[in-house]
């Protein structure tokens, strides 16, 4: 009779589990489903307003503009960036003094950011201030004043900042892969330039970076918070209907990859800094979903981690428990045609040829060896770095805006969520395989390089006999 109550009991368990378990998968797509709409208008000039209207009392509203460090040349490598601090040193209508002031005693928080492919300024202000703070916006790149005075100025900032930049070992090995996989394109170009780029920057090309790029059809104004999408739509044609509407700028020619390497030797470093990439694919692409569940599946670690020893990740453990680095990051970067899908790590000069080697092991886990809890593990975690990054209205509106210049459109939570889910066991190794198999990496190597293998051996390990 106990024994049958025991059962009983452990029955009742499991069911009450099965139905936590259910109602909790409900009110996740649910939830998914209930993403705030996102309209989008265009005006006569080409201009794409997009918007997001939450529950909150402030409100984000951003320029996103459909040019970057791509969109230079070897002579003027370093403009857009330049661009981007010149905006704040002044307009025909404020000076700097003003303009700092007047958003100070408004609340506003004003930033901008440059990439490879884009130029983005923002504003995050109260609901009530979304017009002012886009007046300011325009104010900002379409009468900024470019004073000599101030380029002259902002030079030697550029210039620290530059020297800080090559101070961090992660962005010069980041630098220099994208300088020897795109080897001879505009891709490759570092946002901040060359040192005598930003030397000779000057005024004229400033402007002429601005009347070439900032025109409506390659700029999206995105805004999210407690805005209403009628109004912002307003807003946009008050301050921007009379911007040019041509499309000056040139198509861009595809990015091709080179497999190569550079060693940038430095013994003076205590640790070796190591990068390997193949090509990836582009933001549209439909392997870019399947690629970023792999990079997942890869991860990240570092030696501070409590577990790991205890990771999912199979390189983590090997890295734990034979000391191979002090930490590795996987990544994929997307651009418009093509991608760097790859892993950065950091370790002992004498551990190189470990380190790379387990490296391409893991490679030949994801393409050969992936199981199903394997890609189940990384496709959640994935929905859940996804879904944490747009956690405010700042994080929704930088989201919208790169998702229409980049996709042309807002892709919602609930797609990016069946998209991940479709990505199966079977399609994750034929993506991997096809990416990674037999195709020749891009090696970067800064510090003490010399335990580097030779490139021929690094290449040799991108093949194996398949099952």
């Amino acid at each position: 009779f106990c024994c049958t109550k025991f059962h009983t009991f452990l029955n009742e368990m499991r069911l009450a589990r099965v139905l936590r378990s259910a109602e909790a998968a409900v009110s996740y797509r649910s939830a998914l489903l209930r993403t705030p709409e996102t309209k989008t208008s265009t005006l006569a000039n080409g201009l794409r307003v997009a918007t997001e209207t939450t529950p909150h009392k402030t409100a984000t509203v951003g320029l996103y503009i459909d040019a970057g460090s791509r969109f230079e040349t070897a002579q003027n490598n370093g403009t857009a960036h330049f661009l981007e601090h010149m905006a704040f040193k002044g307009t025909g209508k404020r000076s700097q003094y003003d303009l700092e002031v007047e958003v100070e005693n408004m609340g506003m928080l004003f930033n901008a950011y440059t990439s490879r492919e884009q130029t983005v300024y923002f504003a995050k202000c109260f609901s009530k201030d979304v017009e002012h703070a886009t007046e300011i916006l325009s104010d900002l790149i379409l009468n900024c004043t470019l004073d000599a005075k101030a380029v002259e100025n902002e030079r030697g900032v550029i210039i620290r900042e530059n020297d800080e930049v090559n101070d961090q070992p992660e962005e010069v090995v980041l630098d220099h892969l994208h300088a020897t996989a795109f080897q001879g394109h505009s891709l490759g170009y570092s946002i901040l330039g060359p040192i005598d780029n930003i030397k000779t920057i000057s005024q004229s090309d400033l402007r002429a970076y601005i009347d070439k790029n900032y025109t409506a059809p390659r700029i999206v104004l995105a805004a999210a918070g407690g805005i209403e999408h009628e109004e912002v739509v307003g807003i946009a044609e008050k301050y921007f209907g009379n911007l040019s509407s041509e499309h000056n700028a040139q198509d861009m020619t595809p990015a091709g990859f080179v497999g190569s390497e550079i060693r940038a030797r430095n013994d003076a470093l205590p640790h070796l800094h190591v990068g390997l990439a193949v090509e990836g694919c582009g933001w549209t692409n439909p392997d870019y979903f399947p690629l970023m569940v792999a990079s997942t599946m890869v991860g990240s670690w570092d030696r501070s981690f409590t577990g790991g020893a205890n990771m999912s990740s199979k390189l983590a453990r090997r890295c734990a428990e034979y000391d191979l680095a002090t930490k590795y990051q996987s990544y994929h970067t997307a651009y418009s045609d093509t991608g760097l899908w790859g892993i950065y790590g950091v370790c002992d000069r004498m551990k190189a040829d470990d380190f790379i080697f387990a490296i391409q092991e893991e490679w030949i886990h994801l393409c050969e060896h992936a199981t199903e809890d394997d890609v189940a593990r990384a496709k959640a975690q994935f929905k859940a770095a996804w879904l944490f990054q747009n956690d405010g209205t700042t994080a929704i509106c930088d989201e919208i805006g790169r998702q229409m210049l980049t996709y042309g459109r807002r892709m919602y939570a609930a797609e990016a969520d069946a998209r991940i889910e479709a990505v199966t066991v079977s399609s994750l190794r034929e993506v991997a395989s096809r990416y990674i198999y037999d195709k020749c990496p891009a090696v970067v190597g800064l510090g003490p390089t010399e335990q580097i293998p030779d490139y021929n051996r690094i290449r040799g390990g991108m093949w194996w006999v398949t099952n």
